[in-house]
């Protein structure tokens, strides 16, 4: 039986997922909420691994799969290889691995690659924004991760030989973190 697997990723926690394949029949949908340049996507592996011969990968757009063109062409191709149909809800377009559509596949690339100059536009508008930002002294950069009491209570954990990569999982955060806020109470 062929099936119709869905993937909806979303950027964020608190974005509404239900958006993407509404209306849109699907057998099982996989959903991320992590960021499109995020490698570590579990449920997109679940879904290319759940996908088998004759069966469907539906997503709403290019976007929401591939980090960059380089990615989309990849999966896209991967997967037809194995014989599974990528069809993209948004654009219209359905990849079968039994057909060559030169046009499609033009498509692809030059929509892939009209995302990958988009986002790479928003970054730097940000960075813009942010220098901008910063010479007006109104740029503070991210909210601290822990408070002051946190803070000591980590650095008091740490000096009493603690090992630093429990600590830094007891508090939520990476070693990177952990070392940046050791390095606060010398500097």
């Amino acid at each position: 039986m062929q099936a119709r697997v869905g993937y909806v990723r979303v950027s964020s926690v608190d974005q509404n997922t239900e958006r993407q394949l509404d209306g849109v029949q699907v057998d099982k949908t996989f959903t991320d909420k992590a960021s499109g340049k995020d490698t570590d996507r579990p449920q997109l592996q679940a879904a290319l691994e759940f996908a088998r011969e004759g069966d469907t990968l539906v997503v709403h757009s290019m976007d929401r799969l591939a980090r960059n063109t380089e990615d989309l062409l990849r999966m896209v191709r991967e997967l037809t290889g194995k014989g599974v149909s990528v069809q993209f809800v948004k654009e219209n377009l359905t990849f079968r691995a039994d057909t060559e559509d030169a046009m499609a596949t033009l498509m692809l690339t030059m929509l892939g690659a009209f995302a990958t100059f988009e986002r790479a536009l928003i970054r730097e508008r940000q960075r813009e924004g942010i220098a901008i930002a910063k010479t007006k002294g109104l740029y503070r950069g991210r909210k601290a991760a822990l408070s002051d009491e946190q803070a000591a209570q980590l650095r008091q954990r740490v000096a009493a030989g603690e090992a630093k990569a429990a600590v830094a999982r007891d508090f939520g955060i990476s070693r990177e973190t952990l070392y940046q806020y050791i390095k606060q109470a010398t500097a």
